[in-house]
This record gives structure tokens, sequence and C-alpha cells, in this order.
């Protein structure tokens, strides 16, 4: 058997205990796929005091030093578990500088940071793995570099963070409004004390930055990349979609139009039979539409202590059997070419429209007209009020339309005075 793989692991947060769980759990399993031991010999943490719930390995140490696990010469794998940027940036930094590879959960680093922390690998011959940075346990990471790598990416499109889809199934399934269905997701784990990262779509949008680079090759901006979340949902909302056949998930999705790529991050109506609307609670999917293989879906929890370690564990023991090239980017391009960009305002989409109106004689007509000169045309319709209620929701679902046209028409519609509150409106997949 070929001499253990040692690492070093920085963070002992959710997932490092889930790591420490299960490199002592399936010792057995890994030492059988890549014919050696993996030893995890140094854990850097902030407060060495600190109760983990988490019984180390004999002979492993703890240090409040992150720089021991650079200057170890014995340790080959630097785990970078902790998240946050600029500790995480110089630890990376140092690691690859040192000759040692790097596995790392920390999406938010990697968009905002990426194109540099790869050259720096790229430069060093080393690995830098981030399998659990994108959606967890489900291995989409791998499948684009390897598993996909014959195909040209049509599309991808996922429901990429737990929390935000948990509170939308509630609140679909529940009948919950949001901030209710956001306090049971706090009270059970699945969302921070400061949920905005969740609920605002920017970890959704850390997320699609690094599978838009996995998917095409190319580096997308995150300050270019527009980002809308889920806090004006509302209930109303969700079951006006339920009538029409659809439910609003949070989206992030990214897709090839005329050799440019068009990107967002976006809360959308999805058919009820559609596999993404049926993805509940704080379960992620991945829908990859590549040009040889079709359609195919990744489907698993995004987050939490075991699947995410397990996504870790993976990028270990990919170096671990030398399969690394190193292969970081899935391009041998250094750095990637920066992304041909599509005007946001040039994509098109079916919408979901709701008006607040007064109940009055010609503002049907006042819409349609205004919509006519947009050239956005009505697919479906409904208005539904309470006898004796000054206004009503009108309900419009429309073909497809440029999104420029769509902002145009809303502004000039709300503009009118049987116009009671702003329009509501939602690109539908």
């Amino acid at each position: 058997m070929e001499k253990p793989i040692v690492i070093g692991l920085a963070g002992l947060g959710t997932v490092g205990r889930g790591l420490v769980r299960i490199l002592a759990e399936n010792a057995d399993v890994i030492r059988r796929r890549i014919g050696r031991d993996v030893v995890l010999k140094t854990v850097a943490v902030r407060d060495l005091a600190k109760q983990r719930g988490v019984e180390l390995p004999a002979g492993t140490s703890l240090t409040a030093d992150l720089g021991e696990l650079v200057r170890d010469p014995g340790i080959d794998i630097v785990c970078e578990l902790m998240g946050g940027l600029s500790a995480a940036d110089t630890l990376i930094r140092e690691a690859l500088a040192a000759g040692k590879h790097v596995v790392t959960a920390n999406k938010h680093l990697l968009a905002e940071r990426g194109q540099e922390l790869f050259s720096l690998a790229h430069a060093a011959g080393r690995c830098l793995y981030y399998e659990a940075s994108s959606v967890g346990g489900v291995p989409v990471v791998q499948a684009l570099k390897e598993s996909l790598a014959g195909n040209r990416i049509v599309k991808l499109t996922g429901i990429m963070n737990g929390t935000a889809n948990f509170i939308l199934s509630e609140m679909t399934s529940g009948g919950l409004d949001f901030e209710d269905a956001l306090a049971q997701a706090q009270a059970l784990g699945y969302a921070e004390a400061d949920p905005s990262f969740d609920i605002d779509g920017v970890d959704t949008a850390h997320k699609l930055v690094l599978l838009t680079r996995l998917a095409y090759g190319q580096h997308y901006s995150l300050a270019q990349l527009p980002v809308r979340g889920i806090r004006e949902v509302t209930r109303t909302d969700i079951e006006f979609a339920r009538e029409f056949g659809y439910r609003i998930k949070l989206i992030g999705q990214v897709r090839q139009v005329d050799g440019m790529l068009e990107a967002g991050v976006f809360p959308a109506l999805v058919k009820y039979t559609y596999l993404l609307a049926r993805v509940g609670g704080n379960y992620n999917a991945v829908r990859i539409e590549g040009n040889a293989v079709g359609p195919i879906m990744l489907h698993g929890q995004g987050a939490g202590e075991l699947p995410t370690a397990s996504a870790v564990l993976a990028d270990i023991m990919a170096i671990a059997r030398d399969a690394c090239a190193p292969n970081n980017t899935g391009f041998p391009e250094n750095p990637l070419p920066e992304a041909a960009i599509q005007d946001p305002e040039d994509a098109e989409s079916q919408y979901y429209f709701r008006f607040q109106v007064a109940d009055r004689p010609g503002v049907m007509a006042a819409i349609t007209r205004v919509m006519a000169d947009k050239r956005i045309s009505i697919a479906q319709a409904i208005q539904k009020g309470k006898e004796g209620a000054a206004d009503v929701p009108l309900v419009i679902i429309t073909h497809e339309a440029r999104t420029r046209m769509v902002h145009e028409a809303l502004a000039e519609i709300d503009a009118m005075d049987f116009v009671v509150a702003p329009t509501v409106h939602y690109r539908i997949l």
C-alpha cells in the first residue's frame, strides 16, 4: 500500500466536523478505493478552548496557528473549511506557494477571487479543488469537469440554495407568509440569524459564477451578474402561480444565446410538471443540458454537515489517486477568458404580471394597449375581486417578451392613476 495522504484542516465547524466523522467511519472504504490511508495530522481553529462536539483521531494536533498547515512539510493537502475572505485567501495562496494541494468549500472566495487563485494554482502545478463549494453534496463540479466535458453546454439551470427553497416550499405547501417560513427555517437551523446571503440570492450567485466557469470556460464577473432574491415573494403570488400550474422557485441560470452568455439569479415560475418544480424542502438540484447528452438533473442535499463533507472528501480522494493534472477549471487556458455577456435587458422569457388596480371600466384595455405597444402578447389572464373592494388583482401570463420591453411597459402602466401598488413581475422558465 502506498504511503498515506496527509491533510491539514483549517476550520472545525459544521463541515469540518463532518469530514472528521467520515474519515473515521469510512476509513476502510476510502482505503480500498484509493489504495492508501488518509491521515488527518493537524487541525487549525480560532479558539482552542471551544468544545467541538467531535473526537479527533489519535495523534491529530490542534493549533490556533494557520501557518502550521503551510510550514509542515509532511502535510500534502490543506483543506480550507473556515469560510470568509481574508484569512482563507491568505491561507490558500501560502499553501499553493508551499507546493501543497488545496481543497476548499469557499464559494464566496472563489466567486470573488477565483481567477487569480486558479492562476496561482496553475503556476504552481497544484490542485485547487472545490466540489463542496457548489451545491454541497451534489457532484456537479466533477460532472462538468469530467463526465460532460465532451458536450457543448446549452443551458444550466438550478435551485442552488436550500434555505430559500425551504422557505418557498413552506409557503407553497403550508400556506405560510414569508416571515413565518423564514422563522421556521431559522428554528430548524436551515437559515442563519442573518439570512441575507440566502434570501437575497447572493449565495446562489456565488455558485452560479463557479458553475458558469466550469460549463463554458469563461469568467463571468460576479459584479455583472443580475441578482434578485425572494424577500418580495408573497403567498398571494404563490397561490396565483399554482392556479396557472406553476411553482415559484429561486433559480440560478446561465445559457448560451447567439455566442454570448445570458445569466442571472431570480425567482421564477416553474411548471409543476417539471422536476425542478418538485424539488422541495432544503434540497438542491441542477439541470444541465448538453448538445450530446441532452438534459440531465442532479438532485440532493445542497448543504449540511455530512453531504458537504462528502464532497470535500471526494476532492481529497481525487488528489490522492493522482487524478490531478491538475484539472482545476476543466479548461487548459489560464486565465480563462472574460465572458461575452448578453445585456440582461435583451433576455427573452415568458412573464407573470400581477397588477393591483382600481375596479373600474377601461383598466384592462389601457394595460393591454401599453403591452401591445411594447410587443408583449398575452397568453392567459385572470381577474379576481371581492364584492365591494375598491381594487382588484389582475394577473397576466405573457408569451415570450424582451426584458427591456417588460420594464418599459411596467413603468408606463405603474404611472397610471388606476394602479394602486407597484406591479409584481416574475420570469417563467
